[in-house]
């Protein structure tokens, strides 16, 4: 596989490198999952802070192969990744420049190509992962309101925008909390198709609709019925539910769909 050849000579070239502490993988290549359309997760951990200088995350990110585009993911909320396309062959590699403080905050454990003086490992050993979970709270607080936006948007013709606010609800709360319905890691809808039973990917779909009024109504409903579910599943009694909120939308909802635009 490409990915294991590429990480292999990133290997070679940073271990002679005094400035690199450790290199480190992440992602598919610590569940064997590598396949063609896979990317490769990089951390690399400096004496100096990189994370901060753009054109020295490149400097280094240059010295691995054919860069043809690279940028840092602020939209991914992780700016001391360095998001980087590479030619010859065509690979994409996400390099995350982390200092050795920074490197104990982690969602996975990741396996150590480069550990410098055994710094790493001894980090791995002293600390833990942890993926970071949803805030049921935080999603009950929204939901509703969030749902009377749809409305709007269904109610003025905007349906373009609306299928646009369902992908957000997928990735944001239906896909996570499916995920760990199954005691999956809430990934967003990341491997739905393999990872969530039948029955479960099938409700997912569900709030997947075409464009026009009929279908999207049909898909916020489903929406609806799939989130009580999951909060009756999930939630325990200390999440505060709103259900003068939940009683106000869907009265509102059954306007919408028996108004007669389309």
């Amino acid at each position: 596989m490409i990915q294991q050849l590429f990480a292999q000579n990133a290997t070679k070239i940073f271990k002679s490198d005094e400035s690199v502490i450790g290199l480190a993988v992440g992602g598919s290549w610590l569940s064997n999952e590598i396949d063609e359309f896979s990317d490769l997760d990089l951390i690399l951990v400096t004496k100096e802070k990189l994370s901060t200088d753009k054109s020295k995350m490149l400097q280094y990110a240059s010295r691995l192969g054919d860069l043809i585009s690279a940028f840092t993911g602020e939209h991914v909320g992780e700016p001391r990744v360095l998001i980087c396309l590479y030619d010859k062959p065509l690979l994409h590699v996400d390099i995350k420049f982390l200092t050795l403080d920074e490197f104990a905050s982690r969602v996975e454990n990741p396996m150590l190509l480069i550990d410098r003086d055994n710094q790493l490992q001894q980090i791995l050993d002293q600390t833990k992962a942890k993926f970071p979970s949803p805030d049921y709270q935080w999603i009950e607080d929204r939901f509703w309101t969030w749902m009377h936006y749809a409305l709007l948007k269904i109610g003025r013709g905007e349906y373009l925008e609306a299928l646009d606010f369902f992908g957000f609800l997928r990735m944001v709360v239906f896909g996570p909390l499916l995920h760990i319905k199954n005691n999956n890691l809430p990934r967003g809808v990341r491997k739905v198709e393999s990872q969530l039973p039948a029955e479960d990917f099938n409700l997912l779909k569900g709030t997947i609709a075409e464009y026009n009024k009929t279908s999207l109504i049909t898909a916020l409903e489903n929406a609806t019925a799939l989130y009580k579910n999951l909060s009756g599943d999930l939630y325990t009694e200390n999440i505060k539910q709103n259900k003068k909120a939940e009683d106000a939308v869907m009265q509102y909802l059954a306007k919408i769909k028996d108004s007669r635009s389309e």
